[in-house]
């Protein structure tokens, strides 16, 4: 365990460091610990620090970094987080798609690095379907949710069906199935189908099928927004292998969905650090995430991605206020 001495020195060190970007010397330390201490004594305290893998020394300086452990400990049991009024706009009321690629774009704009958005976990209900013919046994579904989200989806199917059939497959299920989650029209189907004439009846599993394939596809959605604010990193441009590892995993969005889905599992706001999520899995990224409700009940994340050398007090704030002006936001009633 650090004594008090080696935490106030640590502590020192990373913000020094997160402030200037820079690595920090001894008597840079001094100055910025407050503490009456020797050179020789800081330098000894320093190697203890190194030694216990919390702080690393570039090959170029004569000064210490911190390492991604290093950010855990300060991150758990030294930061502070002012609370301060963020200049943040509202989100405004609209389709769920709008808020969530809004939201992304505000925390890239206030954090100046990468907003990520979970879209939400849609409910399987649907409020109102319909058919569209468009040729020869192709044709397109419209499913509306409770929420007034619009999915789209062609479809194809073994028998030619007139516009005047699916007007009425689509009244039926309309009038005897809207407001159902999908598995119950399923489950429901298959008792009532045999009172249908199997025509109808093969385009209803259709229509189910693809509504429940709609809505599953639906929640594996992530809105990334500010990749580019990266290339200003000083920590990235400097070293083009780092930025390009880190393209790579914007670029694979089932990475950031798997960690963003862990983070929906916890309350309020969750930091990753380095390598230790195992989904972001190198050391110079960060996750700072929070998940957000619909009428209290959590249906998704949203976080911002930078360098393992961020304000994290800030960060904390920034994705703590989004959280909330998304959940109002999506929760409004009309």
């Amino acid at each position: 365990m650090l004594d008090d001495r080696a935490k106030l020195l640590l502590k020192a060190l990373v913000e020094r460091y997160i402030a200037d970007g820079q690595p920090v010397g001894s008597r840079t330390l001094s100055r910025a610990s407050g503490l009456e201490l020797s050179p020789a004594t800081i330098r000894n305290v320093m190697a203890d620090l190194e030694e216990l893998g919390l702080i690393a020394s570039p090959h170029t300086s004569a000064g210490r970094i911190p390492t991604a452990r290093g950010y855990r400990l300060f991150v758990d049991t030294m930061l502070t987080v002012q609370r301060k009024e963020l200049a943040a706009p509202q989100l405004a009321p609209e389709q769920p798609q709008k808020v969530i690629a809004n939201a992304a774009q505000l925390l890239s704009n206030l954090s100046q690095f990468v907003g990520v958005v979970m879209a939400p976990r849609r409910s399987s209900v649907f409020r109102h379907i319909e058919f569209l013919r468009l040729s020869e046994r192709r044709l397109l579904v419209i499913i509306v949710s409770p929420d007034g989200d619009v999915q789209n989806r062609v479809i194809f199917t073994e028998l030619d069906y007139s516009q005047s059939q699916l007007a009425e497959v689509a009244n039926f299920l309309n009038a005897h199935y809207a407001g159902l989650a999908i598995e119950q029209v399923r489950e429901r189907l298959k008792t009532e189908v045999e009172q249908l004439r199997s025509e109808i009846a093969a385009l209803m599993q259709a229509a189910v099928q693809v509504s429940s394939d709609v809505m599953t596809e639906a929640r594996d959605e992530v809105v990334i927004s500010g990749e580019r604010n990266l290339l200003a990193v000083s920590d990235f441009s400097s070293d083009m292998d780092n930025l390009r590892r880190a393209f790579e995993v914007f670029e694979q969005k089932t990475q950031i969905l798997r960690l963003l889905d862990i983070s929906s599992q916890a309350e309020g706001v969750r930091i990753f650090i380095g390598g230790e999520s195992q989904v972001v899995p190198f050391e110079e990224l960060s996750v700072v995430s929070a998940p957000y409700e619909v009428d209290g009940q959590v249906v998704g994340t949203l976080g911002v991605i930078g360098p393992t050398r961020m304000a994290y007090d800030r960060m904390i704030q920034i994705v703590d206020i989004t959280s909330r002006l998304v959940s109002n936001a999506l929760s409004h009633k009309a």
